[in-house]
């Protein structure tokens, strides 16, 4: 019979490293919880906070801290809207937080509503990898564009798009549905109105990654949306970062390269622009620009 092998022992300094962090993690959920319960903020301000304490909070913790919540009807609310009792902020999803905000939303102070960042760029700057990181923030929600082009095997309706009739799309057009819409590659994409604000009204800063005529549709519909601009270090690095993708034909390349051309003299339409050297430096700068709104 195989035996499991003890874990390894751990030195004394890597034990008071350990303490000393499981003490700074009671500090900061007991303050957050103080703040709660004195209103100085409401729990989606709490909910989005991305600290690795916070999000390891469990959600009943946060409820009932609300001033006149309590231990009691704060699992009366979790039972109520089928959340479990064990389920800590990280584990949230959006479902169960458009539920708590009808449940006690009303109750006390709500969010500050969420920023609204439009990022574009030339295609090959490295807008998806900025997206992927901000993705793994709890501050950020991903805008999910509709299309009318058939999914792929790999993707899921209302995760990757949310997949719809040529019919619908028109509909969708008809009664203004879209912040902002657009042919391309012989489909045609939006940026739909509703999640967009819910997941503001929620707390959420909400990250659109769309093409210039979309950013400059949206600039016209939501003044106070923050227009950003991922510009390369160069323009021979940008070269060189579609030369490297090898998956497009040489006719194919010089095209994008022309699109580029165009989308590189659009940067001063926008509110700022950010160079692109490391992909980290550029998530920073966007999470300050999120903040400061």
């Amino acid at each position: 019979m195989n035996q499991r092998s003890a874990p390894p022992a751990l030195s004394s300094e890597q034990r008071r490293a350990n303490l000393l962090l499981a003490k700074t993690a009671r500090i900061e959920r007991a303050m957050v919880k103080d703040a709660v319960a004195k209103s100085a903020i409401s729990i989606f301000d709490a909910i989005n906070d991305p600290r690795e304490s916070i999000q390891r909070m469990k959600v009943l913790e946060l409820l009932a801290s609300i001033p006149g919540v309590g231990p009691a009807r704060a699992q009366l609310i979790m039972e109520r809207k089928k959340i479990s009792l064990s389920r800590r902020i990280a584990g949230l999803g959006p479902h169960q937080l458009r539920a708590l905000r009808k449940e006690v939303g009303i109750m006390k102070i709500d969010p500050k509503i969420g920023s609204l960042l439009v990022m574009s760029g030339p295609g090959g700057v490295g807008k998806s990898t900025i997206t992927a990181f901000l993705k793994n923030d709890p501050r950020f929600w991903i805008s999910v564009s509709a299309t009318t082009r058939a999914p792929r095997s790999t993707e899921k309706d209302g995760v990757d798009y949310f997949f719809v009739t040529e019919n619908k799309f028109d509909q969708m057009v008809a009664n203004e549905e879209f912040l902002e819409w657009a042919d391309f590659a012989g489909a045609r994409y939006g940026t739909p109105k509703v999640p967009v604000n819910e997941w503001r009204e929620l707390g959420k800063h909400v990250l659109l990654e769309i093409e210039i005529d979309g950013a400059r549709q949206i600039r016209k519909i939501d003044p106070t949306a923050k227009l950003i601009f991922i510009a390369p270090p160069s323009w021979e690095e940008l070269e060189s970062r579609l030369a490297n993708r090898g998956t497009d034909s040489p006719g194919r390349r010089e095209a994008r390269l022309a699109l580029a051309r165009q989308e590189m003299a659009a940067a001063s339409e926008f509110d700022c622009t950010i160079v692109n050297e490391q992909v980290e430096g550029v998530v920073a700068q966007m999470v300050s620009l999120a903040t400061s709104l």
